[in-house]
């Protein structure tokens, strides 16, 4: 079976920077709903239409294609009074936006100093560009529930 629309891929995967240095080494297989549902980034999942179980390929994801350019304006140096008194560096909360009309971003805090925190708006990643190694190992026909909810269910995926 070729990967296409309403199909559910299986990869086993590993995921270095440029320069070799291992991100993720894919412990788990990734498994996901292809067909623009969202469940890997656009661009590999452009590579992977029409692939079959045992190919394999490597795709350089420049960071407009994975986690974005960073973005330093979504650094920001808040009072430490706005915290818990147990906040450490790495600790990630969610911010909603003041207006209520964008999604909840995510913050890392990087810096704690006196009466200030750092806190960084942008994914770990973000800048960074990747470079995505995979080996399709199955295929299959997606379930009319998994299309219409668009994730995988069972193993490796959703469970309600």
């Amino acid at each position: 079976m070729l990967i296409a629309r309403n199909t559910v891929v299986t990869l086993k995967y590993n995921v270095r920077d440029v320069d070799g240095t291992s991100i993720d080494e894919g412990t788990a297989p990734m498994v996901y709903l292809h067909g623009g549902y969202g469940g890997i980034f656009d661009r590999i999942e452009e590579e992977l239409q029409g692939k079959a179980e045992g190919d394999a390929l490597e795709v350089k994801l420049e960071p407009e294609d994975a986690f974005g350019e960073y973005d330093a304006e979504l650094v920001v140096i808040e009072p430490r009074q706005l915290f818990p008194d147990n906040i450490e560096v790495g600790m990630q909360f969610e911010r909603g936006s003041e207006d209520g009309d964008s999604e909840d971003a995510l913050f890392t805090i990087t810096d704690i100093a006196d009466d200030k925190v750092v806190v960084d708006g942008n994914h770990p990643l973000a800048g960074i560009a990747l470079v995505f190694a995979c080996t399709v190992t199955a295929v299959r026909a997606a379930t009319s529930e998994e299309i219409t909810h668009g994730h995988v269910h069972g193993d490796h995926g959703h469970h309600h």
